[in-house]
């Protein structure tokens, strides 16, 4: 927000916190962000801004939050941008947290290379910045890391694909995130790396922004391209029930190979309604819960987390195949989110 006029740093002071305040009003209509709080105005200010409010992972990882906030005694305020991509709002999100006397920025980035100069600005001022979920590009742009191994949970489920597919020649569609996302792009590759295949091995690649409805039209928009598709690999679960949809209407469903990651509730129960034959999942609730106490430990103690804290991630299916561990849907619908 600019000024023409000049205001006392006290008047600043609380123009910023209404920035926040606007910015987190704005959530319930259009999802730019959302506001809530620990044990009063005595706690911690912790910041939580997430790619969006809407996409239930993020929704599961704002509770976590809450929830820790509330534990240890912290305020939390959150913001979100209006879709995954929004660099724009992340970026207003940090500095009007930074300005509103955060002691630390909790982030999952949209776009992981544009956001970085807000949070060298924003660390600069001696605010601790965790990334959640998605790291930074470079990474070294927050203090710390707490996220599955994206690349791992890829591979989990190139070597599952690989394994179910019992030697037969593979065509592969990935419907994978935008351009510019580190999480999307180290899923693609892991899977790719536990399928032994390469790009070249893709017959279509189209970007879904892990939007259901854009998965279907991309899976659409596939099956044009290479009617004969029959292993599809995807960023998560919406965009698996989107190339579903796409499939079942072509009378595909029951001979292509869907694989995901994410391991919601929704989609977990799709793995276990054979919809997916596969998902890694991971637990945005804990990856939360972890940076809001590092937040609170360095307000306590002046030490900074540092480094990456793998929040684990299990593979999912009720078709396990031999030399590739995993888990039943029992357990994977005892441990979802959403």
């Amino acid at each position: 927000m600019s000024r023409t006029t000049r205001l006392s740093s006290s008047l600043l002071r609380a123009a910023a916190v209404t920035g926040v305040a606007a910015l987190t009003l704005t959530a319930c209509g259009s999802g730019s962000g959302s506001t809530g709080s620990g044990s009063g105005s005595g706690g911690v200010k912790v910041g939580l801004i997430t790619k969006t409010d809407t996409n239930p992972f993020f929704v599961k990882m704002k509770e976590g939050a809450e929830r820790a906030a509330k534990e240890n005694g912290a305020q939390l305020s959150t913001a979100a941008g209006k879709f995954d991509g929004d660099n724009a709002g992340q970026v207003t999100a940090v500095e009007n947290m930074v300005a509103a006397g955060v002691k630390g920025i909790l982030i999952t980035p949209s776009d992981s290379k544009a956001i970085v100069p807000a949070l060298e600005k924003a660390r600069a001022k001696g605010v601790v910045v965790i990334a959640l979920d998605t790291p930074p590009d470079p990474e070294s742009a927050v203090d710390a890391l707490f996220a599955t191994d994206n690349l791992k949970a890829g591979q989990l489920i190139g070597e599952y694909a690989k394994a179910a597919m019992k030697g037969r020649t593979a065509k592969i569609a990935a419907l994978d995130l935008a351009p510019g996302v580190s999480v999307g792009v180290q899923r693609h590759n892991g899977f790719l790396k536990g399928f032994g295949a390469t790009d070249k091995d893709v017959v279509c690649a189209q970007d879904t922004g892990g939007d259901q409805a854009k998965g279907q039209t991309a899976m659409e928009n596939c099956l044009q391209k290479a009617p004969d598709i029959n292993v599809v690999y995807t960023i998560n679960e919406p965009a698996a029930l989107g190339a579903y949809t796409a499939l079942k209407a072509k009378g595909r469903e029951k001979d292509v190979l869907i694989v995901s990651v994410d391991g919601g509730c929704t989609g977990t129960q799709a793995v276990k309604d054979g919809k997916i034959a596969a998902t890694s999942q991971q637990y945005p609730l804990k990856m939360a819960a972890e940076g809001v106490k590092a937040v609170v430990s360095y307000a306590k103690d002046g030490k900074k987390a540092s480094g990456y804290t793998d929040t684990g991630v299990t593979l999912i299916t009720d078709k396990a195949q031999d030399g590739v561990t995993s888990k039943d849907t029992a357990y994977g619908l005892d441990n979802c989110w959403g």
